[in-house]
C-alpha cells in the first residue's frame, strides 16, 4: 500500500467505493456527488456508497490506484471521480475492476472480466448492487459500455 493515503478504512463492504482523485473543481465535484446520492432504479432504492474524498487521492491513476485496491478482498470494483468525471457532460465515473492478471485462469479472462470503463453516477449502484450478489460480472457492465457510442454504461434499464 501507499505510505501517502491509508485505504480507505471503515468503509461498510456493502457501500460502493467512489474515490475522488481530481480536485481542481468544487462545483463540478458539487455535482458529480448530486448525482451519486440521486436513489436509482426508477427511484426506488437509495444509494449506498463510501466517498473517498481526500486529497491525499489527487491525481492518483488507476494503476496506482489498483494494487491497493487489490488488498481489499471484499472489493470487486471501485469507481473513480477522475478529471473526466468533473469536465464531462454526461457526468460520468471510471470503473475499476479490482482484477489483477494472476487471478484469472486466461488471458482471455482478464480482458473480458478486467479493465475500465466509464459510467452514470446512477450507474454506480447498478454494477455495485449486481456485483455484489454475483448476478452478473463485471464483463457484462463493461460490454454494455462498449455497446455505447459514447463508451458508457447508463443502465440496463434505460
Amino acid at each position: 500500500m501507499s505510505d501517502r493515503t491509508e485505504w480507505p478504512a471503515g468503509r461498510d463492504r456493502n457501500a460502493a467505493l467512489v474515490i475522488r482523485t481530481d480536485y481542481r473543481d468544487d462545483q463540478a465535484w458539487a455535482v458529480v456527488r448530486a448525482e451519486l446520492t440521486r436513489a436509482w432504479g426508477d427511484g426506488e432504492f437509495e444509494p449506498y456508497v463510501h466517498v473517498a474524498d481526500d486529497p491525499e487521492w489527487a491525481d492518483r491513476t488507476p494503476a496506482q490506484l489498483l494494487p491497493e485496491a487489490t488488498c481489499d478482498e471484499e472489493l470487486s470494483v471501485v469507481f473513480i471521480a477522475d478529471r473526466d468525471s468533473m469536465r464531462g457532460a454526461p457526468v460520468t465515473l471510471l470503473a475499476l475492476a479490482v482484477l489483477t492478471r494472476e487471478e484469472c485462469g486466461s488471458d482471455e479472462e482478464f480482458e473480458a472480466d478486467g479493465g475500465e470503463f466509464r459510467t452514470v453516477p446512477a450507474g454506480v449502484h447498478e454494477i455495485h448492487a449486481n456485483l455484489m450478489i454475483a448476478n452478473l460480472s463485471f464483463g457484462d457492465f463493461k460490454e454494455a459500455a462498449e455497446e455505447d457510442p459514447q463508451g458508457v454504461f447508463r443502465g440496463f434499464a434505460v
